[in-house]
């Protein structure tokens, strides 16, 4: 199978099926010295895995990371980091229904397009379960950018209908609900929303935003491997997203050329700074400086308890209800993909940005 790498510098490739022993990650490419044990991962694993709230499939893993290679004394060692967390609460005999039908919404009819063969428990290597290993990968990214004093942060904006105001916002309140939104009053409403679906046996989509604090101007490639382009690959990667944002995004299009435009104004010390930031924290693709930020459209849960209309693999129409534990909002557990996945990049376009100019690496050198 292509395409289980990501990076250029700084490399992942994930591995594994949610039914499997196991998943995991190699991450290449991290600079030797950087303080790195297994809590750093765990840490973000945690908010990932299943079975923590109403609004989560109820598979208890316990999703513990173990460093296989790569880290000696705390430190990583500039060599390969293989990390492993091993499936523990596999119910394989909840899809065994459903491995001649193709599944509205999944992977299933696609995967046996391309492979003439699938996994039927629970999706394989298209389950959400996969992400597992971007979030170990992507809390090393983390880890490294925050080195240089640069922080990532991603919560849910909106579930449905229901949108969080930026005039009660509070970043702590992400960590204070089930839904990781940044407003109290706009999680109880989303809350009661979901119940109503729940009811229905129906589910949810929403959009998670993510920032990237402190990233210096002259991050990114002003061609193919643009700032803004790498990121939108990383997040459309994602199980589940069907749409990205930078900055103002869509809304650009209606705006004008006098309202879209970012000034530049005179900062502290006398840098270069922007009074508004429209574009997202890039121009042309290369960071400028300020806040960048990405937004991520995810689809409702394909996996609903209502019947549904499908056909089999031999072509006959029939009635389908999918078993098993399921989320019915996405979002939530995806806060923490999505930010890993942005760190992750964030941080391989940092390092691919040092050898931009010859005079910061005459100063390595000498």
């Amino acid at each position: 199978m292509a395409g289980s790498t990501w990076g250029t510098l700084l490399t992942m490739t994930t591995w594994g099926e949610s039914h499997g022993k196991g998943l995991g990650v190699v991450v290449d490419g991290c600079p030797a010295g950087l303080p790195l044990c297994e809590e750093d991962i765990q840490k973000y694993l945690d908010r990932r895995k299943p079975g923590q709230s109403r609004f989560a499939t109820r598979r208890r893993e316990g999703d513990e990371a173990e460093i296989l290679s790569g880290v000696f004394e705390g430190r990583t060692t500039g060599t390969p980091i293989s990390i492993l967390v091993r499936n523990m609460d596999q119910r394989s005999r909840d899809y065994s229904e459903i491995r001649e039908i193709y599944r509205p919404g999944h992977a299933d009819y696609t995967f046996d397009a391309k492979y003439g063969f699938r996994d039927y428990r629970g999706g394989g290597r298209s389950s959400g379960r996969e992400t597992i290993g971007r979030v170990a990968a992507g809390a090393i990214g983390a880890k490294l950018l925050e080195s240089l004093g640069v922080t990532v942060t991603a919560y849910t904006r909106s579930i449905g209908p229901v949108e969080i105001s930026m005039d009660r916002f509070d970043p702590e309140q992400r960590f204070a609900n089930d839904l990781c939104m940044p407003d109290a009053l706009a999680a109880e409403e989303a809350g009661r929303y979901l119940e109503e679906l729940m009811e229905g046996q129906d589910s949810a989509g929403g959009v998670a935003e993510c920032v990237i604090d402190g990233l210096p101007p002259g991050v990114g490639e002003p061609v193919f491997e643009k700032l803004d382009a790498r990121l939108a690959h990383a997040v459309m990667s994602i199980g589940a997203v069907k749409g990205v944002e930078i900055g103002d995004g869509f809304r650009a299009a209606s705006s004008t050329g006098s309202a879209n435009n970012d000034r530049f104004v005179t900062g502290p010390g006398g840098a270069v700074a922007k009074a508004e930031n429209h574009g997202g924290g890039t121009l042309g693709g290369i960071s400028d400086g300020s806040r960048v930020t990405v937004r991520a459209a995810f689809k409702p849960t394909p996996s609903i308890s209502r019947p549904q209309r499908t056909v089999n693999r031999r072509g006959e129409e029939v009635e389908t209800v999918i078993k098993g534990r399921h989320d019915p909002v996405i979002v939530p557990r995806a806060i923490v993909v999505l930010e890993t996945m942005t760190a992750f990049t964030a941080a391989d376009m940092v390092l691919i940005s040092m050898s931009s100019r010859l005079d910061r690496i005459q100063k390595f050198f000498t």
